[in-house]
């Protein structure tokens, strides 16, 4: 008989916020129709802005002006109307937004057994912080890196190392420490750290990206919130509190 493989030892495991850990499209589908109508433009379809999420808000913001055929704007036009987006969305958070189905369960298998969880993300810390403390996990999540913490974002390793860092964990123990993120940064930048990867695949990846996912390089490619729930809770990883 095949013998067993040895399980992963699992210090600490680190989500991409938006689209891996938290669905948070339906507040900025609402945000975007807001904005367009403030601006007396068409919505974009929810799927396109469903896609465009992960990317951040200029994309969002350029996903409204190219459907509307603004594109030309000047630089300075272009960032008034970032900040009008990023205005509208700090002001109204969470109103759809939520966990991905069954990840409450695994952040309580996580602190059950000991086991810091965080985030490590490319959206503003006080957006971050607003989106936590609305869902009531700000206490919860034992380290939060966001871009204002670092000279160099995602997909550069520099936020995963700070992350690694703050939980008190070596830089030579970042094999035992997952993280799991939607887009080929997150992957980029666990990887670079030293850490294994999940790509979340449910997450918001646009259509051009679903057949080169494989390309990515991530240890395991989860298609859904619930076979992520199952991964993590499987006998693959050893959880073993540091």
């Amino acid at each position: 008989m095949k013998p067993k493989a040895m399980s992963r030892k699992i210090n600490a495991v680190l989500f991409d916020l938006d689209g891996t850990l938290i669905d948070t499209a339906a507040d900025f589908v609402r945000i975007i129709g807001k904005m367009s109508a403030q601006n007396g433009w068409q919505v974009p379809d929810e799927a396109l802005i469903r896609e465009q999420v992960s990317a951040g808000a200029s994309a969002m913001v350029k996903l409204m002006l190219r459907h509307n055929e603004q594109l030309s704007l000047d630089e300075a036009t272009l960032l008034g109307f970032r900040q009008q987006f990023l205005d509208n969305y700090a002001a109204d958070i969470c109103v759809d937004s939520g966990l991905f189905t069954r990840l409450d369960d695994v952040l309580a298998y996580f602190e059950a057994k000991d086991i810091p969880w965080g985030i490590v993300t490319n959206k503003p810390r006080y957006l971050a912080e607003a989106l936590l403390s609305a869902l009531a996990l700000d206490q919860r999540c034992s380290v939060l890196v966001c871009p204002q913490d670092v000279t160099k974002a995602k997909p550069d390793p520099e936020p995963m190392l700070l992350a690694l860092d703050k939980l008190n964990l070596s830089q030579e123990v970042a094999q035992n420490v997952l993280y799991v993120g939607d887009h080929v940064r997150d992957i980029e930048a666990g990887a670079a750290a030293g850490m294994p990867t999940i790509l979340a695949a449910y997450g918001y990846i646009p259509p051009e990206d679903q057949d080169r996912l494989a390309e990515w390089g991530a240890d395991y490619i989860i298609d859904t919130p619930e076979a992520l729930y199952e991964l993590l809770l499987s006998d693959e990883f050893d959880y073993v509190a540091a």
